[in-house]
């Protein structure tokens, strides 16, 4: 039977595959997916794949066309069924299997799903997404054979390993959880079992249509159930997992949001301890702070781009123990796989503050206090997005100022900085500033709207909150 598909342009991403579904997803691309993707893993001399989802409501469905199309290619489907992201990670290593997709709309609304992959548990993006659109509209795939799926629950075995790396010693905390009624739910429920203290897990039941908040923890407002329940209880902090539970949210003893480079701070000074002189990498939207703490505390910070398949590839090529960004996906390569993985960097923290005399609350206001913008990110067409930070970083060249240009230009002023990038994903720029005060955060905002006006783009709305930090 020969084979042809056509996707929806906008549904193959740099990092993942993702659309609306019955609109620019649907199970016919799931399938397409399994014979594409299938074909490379055979190609690539393997046999094995697993295969998760999460709780979305459309999941199971495309998880079985998904699955319906891998085992046309004649491979082993192993499926590890509903859980977070990084379970799929983990079941791909442990299982020794040769690739891996993971059924998931992350954080985005209900409607959305998508597909994130691994190849050789590596990160399978960019030109190589684009490659499985050119495989299925040309039919370019292996021939039709009968291979086979059995499923393996992997969950007992994912907490155990993570609980493994618990070192927090006698002290009992008082933890809440909140997984957004997200794929995280039952493994969190798993784990607080297994670990000591007092915990109290909210929102764990899995449910797509995310009843209770959206399940993105960056966003102060999706943490208000969680500040509410740590002030009531007098907890030690709160943790939050995003939709898939790759990424991760942390409320101090306060109700305080932990930002994901303050929470990179207290992570990489514990792992610096054990492996002083360590390279610690984060995204150029992290603060300045983040990079002199690691400095202060031993380690060398690596400044990379913006985009968890870019920092898991960054971390293998220079050997880095630990990594972050801003959104709060963070990945530990000490005694870990590398991969993002939110409920593993939860048993890490949960070590930390277990063996701190301080509370959570006294480590956050001793950081250099700075205040920033939020993230902006303003419409910009695609075919000028990346043209706009050129022309940003051409006139800055010339009038000699200090700038760092890994990933779009970070400048760095007197004042702070500021960084203009082109998101990977969307026809969007995306701005950020930071200073000491308000008339320095003011100056940086008016040198970021002269430049974007020069490329005859109207300013960014400041108007948001601007964020103690």
């Amino acid at each position: 039977m020969s084979f042809q598909h056509r996707f929806d342009p906008t549904s193959l991403r740099e990092y993942d595959i993702r659309g609306i579904v019955g609109k620019t997803l649907s199970g016919d691309d799931a399938f397409a997916i399994g014979r594409c993707f299938g074909t490379i893993v055979k190609r690539d001399g393997g046999n094995k794949v697993a295969v998760g989802y999460d709780g979305r409501l459309s999941s199971p469905m495309l998880e079985e066309r998904l699955v319906a199309g891998l085992v046309a290619c004649g491979l082993q489907v192993v499926r590890v069924g509903c859980g977070p992201t990084p379970m799929l990670y983990y079941a791909a290593y442990e299982l020794k299997c040769d690739g891996g997709v993971m059924v998931t709309g992350s954080h985005n609304p209900p409607d959305y799903n998508g597909f994130k992959m691994v190849l050789r548990n590596k990160p399978f993006f960019g030109a190589q997404i684009q490659t499985i659109g050119s495989m299925a509209a040309a039919g370019d795939v292996v021939d039709e054979a009968q291979g086979s799926s059995a499923e393996e629950d992997v969950s007992d075995r994912y907490v155990a390993r993570m609980v493994k790396d618990y070192d927090g010693g006698e002290r009992q905390l008082n933890v809440v959880w909140d997984p957004g009624n997200g794929s995280g739910g039952a493994v969190t429920e798993k784990l607080v079992k297994a670990l000591p203290g007092k915990h109290t897990v909210i929102n764990a039941e899995i449910d797509g249509r995310f009843p209770n908040h959206h399940p993105d923890p960056t966003v102060l407002k999706n943490l208000e159930q969680i500040i509410a329940e740590v002030r009531k209880q007098g907890a030690d902090l709160g943790i939050a997992f995003d939709g898939d539970a790759d990424r991760i949210g942390v409320v101090d003893n306060e109700g305080h949001m932990f930002f994901g480079d303050q929470l990179l701070v207290v992570l990489a000074r514990d792992v610096l301890k054990n492996k002083p002189g360590a390279t610690i990498i984060a995204d150029v939207k992290a603060s300045q702070v983040l990079f002199d703490e690691i400095e202060k505390a031993g380690g060398k910070p690596l400044m990379w781009k913006t985009g968890h398949s870019l920092i898991k590839q960054k971390m293998a090529e220079t050997g880095s123990p630990l990594a972050g960004e801003m959104s709060g996906h963070t990945f530990f390569a000490d005694k870990w796989y590398g991969f993002d993985d939110a409920p593993y960097s939860a048993v890490r923290l949960l070590g930390i503050v277990a063996r701190m005399t301080e509370k959570m609350s006294d480590v956050r206001q001793a950081l250099p206090q700075v205040i920033n913008t939020p993230e902006l990110r303003f419409n910009c067409p695609e075919e000028r997005k990346f043209a706009v930070v050129d022309e940003v970083k051409q006139r800055l060249a010339s009038s000699g100022a200090k700038v760092q240009d890994v990933d779009g230009v970070r400048v760095q002023t007197e004042d702070g900085w500021w960084l203009l990038r082109a998101s990977n994903t969307q026809a969007v720029l995306v701005a950020r500033a930071e200073a000491r005060d308000e008339a320095g955060l003011e100056r940086l905002k008016a040198s970021l709207s002269e430049q974007l006006q020069a490329s005859g783009l109207a300013a960014p709305d400041f108007s948001g909150e601007n964020a103690g930090h």
